[in-house]
């Protein structure tokens, strides 16, 4: 079985800063880490590639060069090859735009690697949060999708994922080939021995380009082929002038309530 993981390497979002004057982030000296989300994917696929003998996990990660970092970190942890995607022409890329090379790169990986059985994304990149790019990807490779897993498991022809719901869980099925986008788990991802660390140093990450895609449209790639654009960004104020209401009682605090609002003609 060949599972693909598709990681993204995002600046730590708990170490970023904004400037007060332009309103955009400040990423010198933030680092850059696996997006966590795609951790727990990678870490499922990894457990099931040790449930079923001759699998393989290969990771794929769109981005500049130092992306390998990212790729090495997972080739630590038990994914068994990795692909960089990197081209000046994919800069800028919005989400469409980015599942849409993704889509190509996959098809090329397949060639190389024969077919895809499971592919795993993380939810959503903690720099963007779209949720966005692995449903994307689903539609453009025409693959059933089954997002917000928690649990995934293959029995035969088939991929059963656990997701949470409003009360308990549900149990969604699918046949193979399949796409799942993972959210947080009950495990946590493994950690890297050093033997791995040292093994994955000297790993060869295959690197893709534009022109390594027979078929891609380089149109529908990059700024110019984003039909989604940042206008602007800022911080929202924070007003920390609160008040608590606590007349003793439910029905009393809601009365008191209603008049403040009444009060400031808000109702």
């Amino acid at each position: 079985m060949n599972i693909l993981v598709c990681v993204k390497q995002v600046p730590d979002t708990t170490e970023i800063k904004i400037n007060p004057e332009t309103n955009t982030l400040i990423r010198e000296g933030v680092p850059n880490i696996v997006n966590p989300y795609d951790g727990y994917a990678l870490e499922t696929a990894v457990r099931i590639k040790e449930g079923s003998a001759g699998s393989k996990v290969i990771v794929l990660c769109m981005g500049p060069a130092q992306a390998q970092t990212a790729l090495r970190e997972c080739l630590a942890v038990g994914a068994d090859k990795a692909y960089l995607v990197s081209d000046k022409i994919f800069g800028g890329s919005d989400t469409l735009a980015t599942s849409y090379i993704l889509s190509e790169a996959i098809k090329k990986v397949e060639e190389e690697e024969g077919r895809l059985d499971l592919i795993f994304c993380g939810k959503q990149a903690i720099d963007g949060d779209t949720a966005q790019v692995g449903p994307e990807m689903a539609e453009h490779l025409g693959l059933p999708q089954i997002t917000y897993g928690i649990e995934a498991e293959v029995d035969g022809d088939m991929v059963k994922v656990k997701r949470e719901a409003e009360v308990g869980y549900t149990i969604v099925g699918a046949k193979l080939p399949c796409l799942v986008t993972m959210t947080q788990t009950f495990y946590e991802p493994r950690y890297p021995t050093i033997k791995s660390k040292m093994a994955a140093k000297k790993a060869k990450i295959a690197t893709l380009g534009a022109e390594d895609f027979a078929s891609i449209d380089t149109g529908r790639c990059g700024l110019k082929g984003s039909p989604t654009k940042v206008k602007k960004t800022f911080v929202p104020v924070r007003n920390k002038d609160g008040l608590i209401i606590d007349e003793g009682s439910l029905e009393e605090s809601t009365v008191k309530l209603v008049s403040l609002l009444s009060d400031a003609a808000i109702i």
